[in-house]
């Protein structure tokens, strides 16, 4: 019994990790835990493993360089967690969500929808910008959420677009999970921004098309907004207008800039235009040139900013200018910028920002540290070893692998957030996904599209905790129609939020179908059947030996070199006279 117990301790341990978590411990402390546990069991039951179980007590020394060296305290990667956590609480206090979403929502207005649409575009913009689900998913549930119900959107839809596009958050950078899972795999997290980029923009175009496809088939739930709704009135000509002063004005710069600048200029041309159109349209709204329309002046004073911002963190990243770290410190920056510039930057929000930015990095801290512990005794039991010959051996190779690890993650989702999803599963899937000649970023990208779930189904899903806590739970009046509408029940932000997930479970099976979506950041893969080898032809020679082209005679080949001689280098010295022959008749003399 002892040996049955020693031999198989790696999954008592992993069930048992299961069980802690499904009780309700907290993460952190469960595998502290679990892992110190185990490690005194496994060295009692080392004697009886036959060498399965490498633990000894002086193995414990090690935790300390674990936590100290560059797993945890002194890892340069996490310290773009607090960075960028700091630059999207100081940005949602500033109210930049609630411009965009009016903004944006009489944009689209006119069109079936368009507060729908609304919602995705600005979701995706706020994920592109705060990285944190909570701030989007809140700051859209209290500004949306009654604007949708007012003009009578499904409730069911209505909550489940504004859960979904929160969770935006997670996919497209700057996101919190992706830094994570860039430093459990030991891969750049540029790389793996770059990577994810693609697919987030995907996912968004998706959830637009599940819009769309409603506007057809269920128009009655998606309403356009009413004549009387529309504050900002009509302008989409004049805002085109813009957009083509805009591209004229770039192209204009690129061409003067392009001699001094060489590849820039496209950049510095793109940043001239952006420039100019900000400035005029700030100077016809407080000066009243009327040379635009309200719809105009207000998407480009909205917009521009927080684009900015985006490039000003994601570009530099991309450009190669700035470390993710050094891009979350930049946007920080930004961010108090953009709040002091709309009067909303005081004390008060900087001191919030600063807690809840302390109490999440304290918290993966905590997290990481237990998963120290725990992968100290795992690895000291095989488990690794274990896990790996127990996903290697799924039928269907690497496309067997991916459905069933995306399968167990899937799973693993309904009960497990996504940190600790990164800290416990991802460590143990990566070695075997190398094994197997997965790209490591490819695969970080799929479980981040996965693991984005776990926001959205019940019974722990985050984004809908959140969603449930801002909306109405019992009627109220509106105050603008003076109607009465009724709450929004927990059943239906939890039905709302199964299409979407059931689009984000497509978006995986097309990131596992067409990879290249991810490995395009490692840019042009030239392919070595494709190089032309070309040998410069050299005068009076033919190649490989064979005969001249023209029939001719070859040439003589040159007299073989005297090699009993040294070598000549031009003026040739006067000959040396022979040394005289020793008698080796006479022993040698050393006088």
């Amino acid at each position: 019994m002892m040996e049955l117990i020693a031999q198989n301790m790696a999954p008592i341990m992993f069930a048992s990790l299961i069980i802690f978590l499904l009780i309700g411990y907290p993460v952190a402390f469960s595998l502290a835990a679990n892992g110190l546990m185990f490690f005194f069991i496994g060295v009692l039951l080392s004697p009886y493993s036959g060498g399965s179980i490498n633990l000894a007590w002086p193995l414990l020394h090690a935790l300390p360089d674990n936590f100290y060296g560059s797993r945890v305290m002194s890892n340069d990667t996490l310290l773009a967690i607090p960075f960028f956590t700091f630059m999207g609480i100081v940005l949602e206090r500033s109210g930049m969500a609630e411009d965009l979403l009016d903004t944006i929502g009489q944009l689209f207005g006119p069109i079936r929808g368009g507060l729908a649409y609304a919602v995705i575009f600005v979701g995706a913009l706020l994920a592109a910008t705060t990285g944190v689900v909570a701030a989007s998913v809140i700051a859209m549930g209290l500004i949306s959420l009654p604007i949708m119900l007012r003009y009578g959107y499904d409730r069911r839809l209505a909550s489940g677009v504004i859960a979904a596009s929160g969770t935006l958050a997670q996919i497209i950078p700057p996101s919190l999970v992706l830094i994570v899972l860039a430093d459990q795999l030991g891969r750049s997290v540029g790389d793996m921004y770059a990577g994810a980029l693609i697919p987030g923009l995907v996912l968004t175009g998706l959830y637009a098309l599940y819009i769309l496809i409603m506007s057809i088939v269920r128009p009655a739930s998606v309403p356009a907004l009413p004549l009387e709704a529309r504050t900002l009135g009509h302008g989409v000509l004049s805002l085109l207008a813009a957009l083509l002063v805009t591209l004229v004005v770039s192209y204009a710069a690129y061409r003067y800039l392009a001699p001094a600048h060489g590849d820039n200029a496209d950049i510095l041309g793109a940043t001239a235009g952006v420039l100019f159109i900000y400035v005029v349209a700030i100077a016809d709204k407080r000066l009243n040139f009327n040379m635009m329309s309200r719809l105009a002046q207000q998407v480009i004073i909205v917009l521009i900013p927080p684009l900015a911002l985006i490039f000003l963190v994601l570009g530099t990243i991309f450009l190669g200018i700035a470390t993710p770290t050094e891009g979350g410190a930049m946007g920080s920056v930004g961010a108090l910028i953009m709040a002091a510039a709309k009067g909303r930057l005081s004390l008060d929000v900087v001191k919030q920002a600063l807690t809840s930015t302390t109490r999440l990095s304290s918290f993966v801290l905590f997290i990481l540290i237990g998963a120290r512990v725990f992968s100290l005794t795992f690895y000291g039991v095989n488990g690794h070893i274990w896990v790996e010959h127990l996903l290697t051996s799924l039928p269907g190779g690497e496309v067997g692998f991916l459905i069933g690890v995306n399968m167990l993650v899937f799973f693993l989702a309904f009960f497990l957030d996504f940190f600790e999803l990164a800290f416990i599963i991802v460590p143990l899937l990566a070695p075997a996904a190398d094994k197997l000649g997965i790209d490591l970023i490819w695969f970080g990208v799929l479980l981040g599209v996965n693991m984005q779930t776990s926001f959205m189904h019940p019974p722990f899903g985050f984004a809908l905790f959140y969603l449930r806590s801002v909306a109405a739970r019992v009627p109220y009046l509106d105050r603008i129609t003076g109607k009465q509408i009724a709450p929004v029940t927990t059943g239906q932000i939890y039905w709302g939020a199964v299409p979407f997930v059931c689009i984000q479970v497509i978006m995986i099976g097309l990131t596992i179908a067409f990879p290249q979506m991810v490995m395009h950041y490692k840019g042009t893969v030239v392919d070595p059947g494709t190089i032309d080898y070309k040998v410069p032809e050299v005068p009076g020679l033919s190649p490989l030996g064979t005969p001249p082209a023209d029939g001719g005679t070859a040439p003589a080949a040159p007299a073989a070199p005297d090699l009993s001689q040294p070598p000549s280098f031009g003026d040739t010295p006067p000959a040396k006279p022979a040394a005289p022959q020793p008698d080796l008749s006479q022993p040698p003399s050393f006088n």
